[in-house]
């Protein structure tokens, strides 16, 4: 997730030619973008269609104009708050099997966050591609970035980079936004209530909102390429983990063997990847903040549940989010339940 104090780290990099062309463009863009009241920053942009902040604009545009996919390419995308550090540990782990002991893996020392660069973070690097460019294939990345704003050189049939789509059962995505958000707002500044940011998401402002379509631009896109785009839904992962860490594997063209299955190693996986697992890791354990990274690692933990929304939400906030929901869906063949 993004953070006010980037913008300034950012205007010391030293730009490469390229860069220098693309940031003026997005300083002559901003002003014009229309703009609403940000969850935890000052404003969100209204981009293509898409509530983002300047970071992300930033981001989407250095995409655009300066990544190089390659065949190999993971990208695990989400909408914020939809299982984003799940499925990172997921596909890393899969991908990953054969290189670490599970008594020592990597996700026992480090959070996931650490372990798959986040895209509109990382093609900002040192001012230039050479940051991302430098990354050992297959390169996995992580984007909260609708599909629609990625260029055709990843998204078209001839580019073989595949992407993991997660999202969730919105009524959950809400109460998990408004607890992270008002963990994240400076001190001194009061907590959003829950009827301020209901009304919000409702509108479809929200970080990388709307958020239903969101989830339709790779919902539609993995009908479209199946090959490219794999959609899964938070519901599913937690009540089937196995089925759908096998389906993961076969997407991405990796397989579980039959001597890893006897082994259990997708089992293993599972109770690696679990939230009770990893959130009680002591490296995930830490509120420690800082000017340069203002999230802790327990930020990205707080329940994990499906279903929590009835804990916050009431019957007429929740029937609201449903019309909304089934409005929005409604041809698509895309449903939560």
């Amino acid at each position: 997730m993004e953070n006010s104090n980037f913008f300034a780290i950012e205007k010391e990099l030293k730009l490469d030619e390229g860069y220098q062309k693309t940031y003026k463009n997005v300083d002559e863009l901003l002003p014009t973008l229309p703009r609403s009241k940000g969850w935890w920053l000052d404003q969100l942009l209204q981009y293509q269609g898409f509530w983002l902040s300047t970071y992300s604009v930033r981001g989407s545009m250095l995409i655009d104009d300066h990544f190089n996919p390659r065949p190999t390419d993971i990208i695990v995308a989400t909408s914020p708050k939809c299982g984003t550090t799940w499925l990172r540990a997921l596909v890393f782990s899969i991908i990953n099997r054969n290189s670490f002991d599970f008594s020592d893996h990597p996700l026992r020392k480090a959070n996931p966050r650490d372990l798959v660069q986040f895209l509109e973070a990382n093609i900002r690097g040192d001012g230039s591609t050479a940051s991302i460019d430098g990354l050992p294939s297959p390169r996995l990345l992580s984007t909260h970035l609708p599909y629609s704003l990625f260029p055709e050189c990843m998204t078209d049939d001839t580019s073989a980079c595949r992407f993991v789509y997660i999202c969730r059962d919105p009524k959950d995505v809400l109460v998990s936004k408004w607890h992270f958000a008002n963990k994240l707002r400076p001190k001194g500044v009061p907590p959003l209530s829950l009827e301020e940011v209901f009304d919000l998401f409702c509108k479809g402002v929200s970080h990388y909102g709307p958020f239903w379509d969101h989830v339709l631009g790779y919902w539609k896109a993995s009908l479209e390429s199946p090959k490219k785009v794999l959609c899964l839904k938070y519901e599913d992962v937690k009540k089937e983990p196995l089925g759908c860490l096998r389906k993961v594997a076969n997407f991405l063209g990796v397989p579980f063997t039959p001597e890893e299955e006897n082994k259990e190693i997708v089992e293993e996986i599972v109770k690696l990847c679990s939230f009770e697992n990893m959130s009680n890791q002591d490296v995930n354990k830490s509120d420690t903040r800082s000017q340069e990274n203002p999230i802790s690692n327990s930020d990205f933990f707080r329940k994990g549940e499906v279903g929590d929304w009835v804990n916050h939400l009431s019957p007429q906030m929740s029937e609201i989010l449903d019309q909304i929901t089934e409005q929005k869906f409604q041809g698509t063949g895309f449903s939560f339940h």
